[in-house]
């Protein structure tokens, strides 16, 4: 067990040190058996969540999509932003702790846990910015909660982001892309802001907080191809890659 077998070491000293060697690799191999279900469990609590998603918000997922689904089925959204509140929580202490596992892959190609963060806080961004009704601090508690997480573990691999970024600085959607999920979530029966100039601005300001970081993480993590996170650079331009091939609707084949 201890691979002492082959060998009688001359003198105690030499016979402790052996002995102690040996039982430090065992007591290594150990804490790997240990390890491992530590990293699994974890994994499976983070996909979980990212495999509801594909439910909620298509595949792959879009933020539009999400509230389009919410409104058709009239659902309340505020236990969705309470609950990857928690999601993000966990998120920030299993993926910071543990190295390797934000490095792990989703089981289906088309899923990630990138693009499953940056839809639900475009989502939340998008309900707390242009639909009118009742304050949501649970919709900006979730966003904050998302773009602190990633940050996190941005600082993880060194990646390098504005830590305090203005209101104001641009961000990687364009205003054409905001005003066609305006157009979309005034279809479906929102209540959405009259001046859509605000509405840009507000929802800019909040995306400007998660935007580098999490551009940074689909690009570093090859994230599958998702609308406004894996779909473009994240040197704040324009989208640098246009949709798969076979893919129709959104949905790939």
């Amino acid at each position: 067990m201890l691979t002492l077998g082959f060998i009688v070491p001359d003198g105690s000293g030499q016979t402790m040190l052996a002995f102690s060697q040996a039982t430090i690799g065992l007591a290594l191999v150990t804490l790997l058996i240990a390890y491992l279900p530590t990293m699994y469990a974890a994994f499976s609590q983070r996909e979980t969540e990212v495999a509801l998603l594909e439910v909620r918000a298509g595949s792959p997922p879009t933020a539009v999509e999400m509230l389009e689904r919410f409104k058709q089925i009239d659902h309340e959204l505020g236990p969705v932003w309470e609950r990857w509140e928690i999601w993000f929580a966990q998120l920030d202490e299993s993926h910071t702790s543990l190295a390797a596992l934000p490095l792990f892959r989703s089981p289906s190609p088309t899923r990630s846990w990138v693009t499953a963060a940056g839809t639900v806080l475009d989502a939340a961004a998008l309900q707390h910015s242009t639909i009118l009704g009742e304050p949501r601090p649970d919709a900006a508690l979730c966003i904050r909660a998302g773009f602190t997480t990633l940050r996190r573990i941005c600082d993880l691999y060194g990646i390098p982001y504005d830590p305090d970024p203005a209101p104001g600085d641009p961000v990687s959607l364009t205003r054409e892309e905001y005003d066609e999920a305006y157009d979309r979530l005034l279809a479906v029966g929102y209540d959405v802001v009259e001046d859509r100039d605000r509405g840009w601005e507000s929802f800019a300001g909040w995306r400007v907080n998660y935007d580098e970081p999490l551009l940074a993480l689909a690009t570093l993590l090859e994230a599958p191809w998702a609308p406004w996170t894996a779909d473009r650079s994240p040197s704040l331009g324009r989208p640098t890659l246009g949709r798969p091939r076979g893919a129709r609707n959104g949905q790939p084949h």
